[in-house]
């Protein structure tokens, strides 16, 4: 459904926006908001993208691809290539090491420049840019610092409209607090200078699954502690499954329903207590139990916005917050934390307050995925949907071993599976396992927004070998099985 908004501004020629927050929310609801004649105003602290470029999405997707780099080569000799060691015969695998030092200068460098084109593309809009810290003096009125100390000067923004979009921070535990050397949270990662040579990873949700992953792939000796029953609480089971039993394989210790209690630095490493008394060393411990999002102190409640018991600002569809002409977006609204969620919010705030078309911000067509490897891809209903009763529907799972591209390329683990509305065959869900499931996760997700029938995806053409073949033919299957 398209809901056009009241356009709040209609009486002028120009309206002005101010935007608290330049990460994936503020920067694009900035470009569309200035690409509709509106005079915009980002107040950013940190730099343009905001924590999600500069310390956390592209930083760690960016080590994540190093890592990858170094497992393919791992298993190359398995495709019949053959590594000249000094003579050496047979099925030998390259002595690997990662220059740690010099992909995270590549990391930072990558980060510093994305930051670099985000705010050219602002300026080429018209958008002006304060670096500085930010606080909401009412609905209407920001007031940014910039500097510090006896240098900082204070500007006073008045706007129609703001946008809050100021992100989240790792949180801590009070047992375990972060000394950016040995005990870390995932923004102080960036700075080793080698690789941890046994790596101890605190939560296994995604950013510990992922960081697990991908030092593991990097060469530490990995132990991940996971307070569950499995790795990845909340997301599929059966993906999950796949994701330790690779775990396993390369070598690394995933220890299940097990909580940390405290993390303390040793002399030459960290030891970890586990809340049963038991006792984990390693080199380094990297902590990733959660985030909180930035809410505290820049003047929201002031200005009349609402927040939940998590201080997370309360949304609703549009990203109206409970302030007139306050709106939010991204983590700071505890909606999805990923930038392609963010950044829909913005993009739909400001299309709703300049009176354009817009559609709610429907949390079924959101498309996730998880940076492991091999990576997990979903989008829409999932099975604890329909095992709780939420939804009824037919699902339908096919093993990659069985695609003959995934044999080529020595893909060995990976399924898709594909959920249909029961009775009318709708696709309104699927998950894909596999190398580049980010990409492969796209017809699924088209399917589902367009609410096509599992026939409509069966009939379209792939190509062939292609890993999105086993896509088509799982609707194949459904078509049989509904």
């Amino acid at each position: 459904m398209t809901v056009t908004s009241h356009n709040l501004f209609s009486t002028q020629s120009a309206p002005s926006i101010a935007i608290l927050g330049g990460g994936p929310g503020g920067y694009e609801a900035a470009i569309v908001a200035a690409s509709l004649g509106a005079q915009v105003t980002v107040v950013e602290r940190a730099g343009l993208g905001g924590s999600a470029v500069l310390t956390d999405v592209v930083p760690s997707k960016t080590l994540i691809a190093t890592a990858d780099a170094m497992t393919r080569m791992t298993d190359a000799a398995a495709l019949g290539v053959r590594f000249d060691l000094g003579g050496g015969e047979g099925d030998c695998v390259p002595l690997m090491s990662a220059d740690l030092k010099a992909v995270n200068e590549r990391v930072m460098r990558l980060a510093g420049d994305q930051s670099a084109d985000i705010r050219a593309g602002l300026e080429r809009v018209g958008v002006r840019i304060i670096l500085g810290t930010g606080r909401l003096l009412d609905n209407k009125t920001i007031e940014a610092t910039v500097g510090e100390g006896a240098e900082a000067s204070t500007e006073i923004v008045e706007a129609d409209a703001i946008l809050v979009s100021v992100g989240a921070h790792p949180r801590e535990l009070p047992t375990a607090k972060p000394d950016g050397e040995r005990i870390l949270n995932w923004t102080q990662l960036y700075n080793l200078q080698e690789v941890p040579p046994e790596l101890i990873v605190v939560g296994s949700g995604v950013t510990g699954a992922e960081f697990a992953s991908a030092y593991n792939g990097l060469g530490s000796k990995v132990t991940l502690i996971s307070s569950r029953d499995q790795v990845l609480p909340g997301e599929d089971s059966d993906a999950a499954q796949v994701l330790e039993d690779v775990f396993a394989r390369r070598g690394m210790t995933v220890l299940s329903r097990s909580r940390a209690a405290a993390v303390d630095r040793t002399e030459d490493g960290v030891v970890v207590t586990l809340s049963d008394g038991r006792e984990i060393t390693g080199s380094h411990c990297l902590v990733c139990v959660g985030s909180i999002p930035n809410t505290e102190g820049i003047g929201l409640e002031q200005a009349g916005v609402a927040l939940t018991e998590s201080g997370h600002i309360k949304v609703d569809g549009v990203s109206r917050t409970t302030a007139s002409n306050v709106y939010a977006a991204g983590d700071c609204t505890g909606v999805f934390a990923l930038a392609s969620v963010a950044a829909m919010q913005g993009r739909i705030a400001v299309a709703h307050l300049l009176g354009d078309g817009v559609r709610p911000l429907k949390l079924l067509q959101v498309s996730s995925n998880i940076f492991t490897s091999p990576e997990i891809a979903s989008v829409g209903v999932s099975e604890a949907d329909l095992a709780s009763g939420k939804f009824q529907g037919d699902v339908f799972t096919l093993s990659l071993r069985t695609n003959a591209r995934a044999k080529m390329r020595n893909f060995k683990d990976g399924f898709v599976k594909i959920i249909a509305r029961k009775g009318s065959g709708t696709v309104i869900g699927g998950v894909v396992v596999a190398q580049g499931a980010s990409e492969l996760i796209f017809p699924i997700a088209l399917a589902v927004t367009q609410k096509l029938h599992v026939d409509d995806v069966a009939s379209t053409f792939t190509v062939y070998p292609s890993l999105s073949g086993s896509i088509s033919e799982a609707a194949r299957r459904l078509h049989v099985h509904m």
